[in-house]
């Protein structure tokens, strides 16, 4: 018999085949029963052909233990037979050259657990269609490749909770339906155990919800229809036939009955660990449910619930009779609108609202609007007369590339602006006013370096939207505006720093159109207002490095200094601007990624050193994905880093089953064509994209359930993984929580020189306070710039899983 340890237990088989010099002579001798010894103590017996088991026999193997009786062929196992492990696991069935091949039961025994599984089989593994029930109740039905639970299936846990559908690698992916035993389903798309995709959510009461999931969460629009409005039967048919939900028939039939229990007959396939029991809840957290449908198949900790956070994110009280338009953004609803008002004879119509916790809205956004009696109101009057008329003037002038003289005070040019009008000027309703444009030229060629359309930046500032007024979050006294589309920053500045600018502004040109990455502020136009109150604004129009679909949460600004640099607010939101001291978080990007970044922020801060700039910031913001569930103590191990990124091709992206994301949880997908010929990354945004780690394709983009493609590139839509420290008493190890993150990084407020004020704003805090001189923010060029490339390369730190 052949030696082989791919057998579930054994551990050596009779030699046969060295003793046949010539087969064919062999195999025609009769067969004659007898008994074979070998040297190592196996013991055959049984019938025999030319010194070989041929045909039935009893086999015992000395070392395990293990014994099989049944059929033989040339010195192997082959056809019916039966073996049996010292442990009391039984297999009966098929064999083929060896191996347990094609049908059989396995029925592995112990004394606190049991498990079995009836089905076919290929070497040695299950492979075909097969029944498998687990120690812990739990029963699976379906398809199998190579050990692993792969196809069309049934798992039902032993709580009731039911699953069918498509299976890969032992988790739910593909199209299936999930009921739960409080009957609660969901059916639609799934990957790696969770919703994912188009899918349909029915509570047990009748209400349902139909659209779009990301990593179980619900991502995008949907349509919430209540207990007494159901969906269109002819849309559910019409989703089928197109195969966006799975046909439920094939969910039909009755539940297999469990075959006979043993111990495990491998930790690989012990069981799926079935979710935790639900108990029945109410319309509340039922419609809340629906949310968080992460089932974690093969996670003991997961469950159909999710985090109990999730419970909170919907507005659900008084809605019971109407059609609902709903807007998700990982699992948070943002926006609701009525499709279709109350049945007139529904009587929940007739109840009173009671219980609303929160009323649905979009995100706030920050700022105040200007209307008319605002202290600002006919500030931005003339701001959008003023920009309005500089553009329509410097439009029709034939594009050219800059020249010396456009730089300088003799570029510049100034206009009134009389209330009643002048043959130059149209009426209007502010006050008289002087309007000065700097430098007119140099900004039009640097809007159009940037891809800003004429058109649009007149309507974004100038249009009959008015502006928004910002609170500041520095301690320069400057007044931010904000356009309503929120593309553009009004900054006013110090005449200080309109001598700045203007005197960097033709190495500031040079620098934008050498690095078409450049981090630093993109400034698009410096005007002054001087109204007949007499006062003068000088204003800059900048680009707004947050304007995205995405809801920034965290924004920080970060110097590199310490005193000083934390925020004195006791209640943080996602607009609060926070500090260096404030940063809790380290930031990993993809190798080739981060080398880039810090490159271009070398490069950056060297070209502000050069100018003798100091006291700028790197403004970063990001964007939450869902919460990892991931608590460690105070190291982290190398496997939670992010090594290298998933990229799917353009076809793969568009089958939801298919999208698989990396461990950071953010998928990127290849370079979408774009039909309508516009290559813009975003508002204001130049330069080329970032290419795939993997350097599988040119360019990549992020993709955003529920958002869409985000083209990726430096400072721009910059998927990463954010660790975030938390610290806990004295004597206990930190915590630390993973999120999947979207980065938004620049490099602002570069108007500063390193004065005489500021060399005495450093004595001053070093003698008189006795501050540490390396902590203050006042310091020269050279080590401000060394000190914020230190600080920056903190919170980028290298992935330990890369070095």
């Amino acid at each position: 018999m052949q030696r082989r340890t791919a057998a579930p237990a054994a551990s050596s088989n009779p030699p046969a085949r060295s003793h046949q010099s010539h087969p064919d002579a062999a195999a025609s001798l009769t067969n004659s029963a007898g008994e074979l010894t070998l040297p190592n103590g196996d013991l055959y017996s049984g019938t025999l052909s030319g010194g070989v088991p041929e045909g039935t026999g009893r086999c015992v193997w000395s070392g395990s233990g293990c014994v099989y009786e049944g059929g033989w062929r040339r010195g192997m196992r082959h056809g019916i037979g039966r073996t049996e492990w010292p442990s009391g696991a039984v297999y009966e069935g098929e064999y083929s050259g060896g191996f347990m091949d094609g049908e059989g039961t396995h029925v592995a025994a112990g004394s606190s657990s049991s498990s079995s599984y009836k089905g076919q089989w290929k070497l040695d593994r299950k492979h075909g269609l097969g029944l498998q029930a687990h120690a812990n109740g739990d029963v699976y039905q379906g398809a199998w490749v190579q050990g692993q639970m792969e196809g069309q299936g049934r798992y039902t846990w032993a709580n009731g909770n039911n699953y069918v559908g498509t299976m890969r690698n032992g988790l739910m992916s593909g199209k299936g339906v999930l009921t739960w035993s409080t009957g609660d389903s969901f059916q639609g798309n799934w990957v790696a155990g969770v919703a994912h995709g188009y899918g349909l959510y029915t509570w047990e009461g009748g209400g349902c919800y139909l659209g779009t999931w990301s990593r179980g969460l619900k991502d995008g629009k949907g349509t919430f229809y209540p207990e007494r409005r159901r969906v269109p039967a002819a849309r559910l048919d019409d989703l089928r036939k197109r195969g966006v939900l799975p046909d439920v028939s094939f969910g039909a039939g009755a539940d297999p009955e469990p075959a006979e229990a043993d111990a495990s007959l491998s930790r690989r396939n012990s069981g799926l660990g079935r979710p935790p029991m639900k108990k029945r809840p109410s319309l509340q957290r039922r419609r809340s449910i629906g949310a968080a449908i992460g089932v974690a198949v093969g996670v003991v900790t997961g469950g159909p619930a999710g985090p109990g956070k999730t419970l909170k994110c919907e507005d659900t009280a008084g809605s019971l009779s109407q059609i609902l338009e709903r807007e998700y953004a990982q699992g948070v609803l943002i926006s609701e609108v009525v499709l279709d008002k109350s049945l007139p004879d529904s009587p929940s119509s007739k109840k009173p609202r009671l219980g609303r916790s929160r009323k649905v809205k979009d995100a706030k956004r920050p700022g105040e609007t200007i209307i008319k009696g605002h202290r600002s109101y006919d500030l931005m009057l003339c701001l959008q007369l003023g920009i309005r008329y500089t553009v329509g003037r410097i439009t029709p002038i034939q594009e050219r590339e800059v020249r010396a003289s456009d730089f300088g005070p003799k570029a510049n040019f100034w206009m009134n602006f009389p209330k009643n009008g002048s043959p130059l000027t149209p009426s209007h309703r502010a006050l008289d006013f002087k309007w000065k444009d700097y430098c007119p030229m140099v900004f039009r060629n640097l809007r159009e370096m940037f891809k800003i359309d004429t058109a649009d930046y007149m309507i974004s500032i100038s249009g009959s939207d008015a502006l928004r007024e910002l609170s500041s979050p520095g301690k320069s006294g400057s007044i931010f505006f904000s356009s309503q589309d929120d593309q553009f920053m009004i900054k006013t500045l110090r005449k200080s720093e309109v001598q700045v600018l203007l005197r960097m502004l033709p190495y500031y040109y040079r620098h934008v159109h050498t690095y078409e990455n450049t981090l630093v502020t993109k400034f698009f136009g410096l005007h002054r207002v001087r109204p007949s109150s007499g006062q003068k604004f000088r204003f800059v129009v900048m680009g707004n490095m947050f304007c995205t679909e995405l809801r920034i949460h965290r924004r920080f600004d970060l110097k590199g200094s310490s005193l000083g640099r934390s925020t004195e607010k006791i209640k943080i939101d996602e607009n609060t601007t926070l500090k260096d001291l404030d940063l809790n978080y380290s930031f990993y990007l993809e190798p080739s990624w981060r080398d880039a970044l810090l490159k271009q922020i070398e490069i950056d801060s060297e070209f502000l050193r050069n100018h003798s700039i100091m006291d700028y910031s790197l403004l970063l913001g990001f964007h939450y994905r869902a919460r990892r569930n991931l608590q460690i103590g105070s190291s982290c191990p190398e496997s939670i880093l992010p090594d290298k990124l998933t990229i799917l091709s353009e076809a793969d992206a568009a089958e939801e089953d298919s999208a698989y994301n990396y461990r950071g949880g953010l998928i990127l997908v290849q370079r979408g064509s774009d039909k309508n010929g516009s290559d813009a990354v975003g508002p204001h945004v130049r330069g080329s994209r970032l290419r795939a780690p993997s350097g599988c394709f040119e360019e990549v983009d992020l993709l955003i359930p529920g958002t869409g493609r985000l083209p990726i590139q430096l400072g721009v839509n910059m998927p990463a993984r954010a660790e975030k420290e938390e610290k806990q008493e004295e004597g206990s190890k930190s915590l630390h929580h993973m999120y999947d993150v979207v980065l938004y990084i620049g490099i602002i407020d570069i108007l500063q020189k390193y004065n005489m004020t500021k060399k005495i704003e450093h004595a001053y805090k070093s003698i008189k306070y006795k501050y540490n001189p390396l902590s203050i923010s006042a310091v020269e060029p050279q080590f401000y710039s060394e000190r914020f490339l230190k600080f920056v390369g903190t919170a980028f730190p290298q992935n330990s899983s890369n070095q």
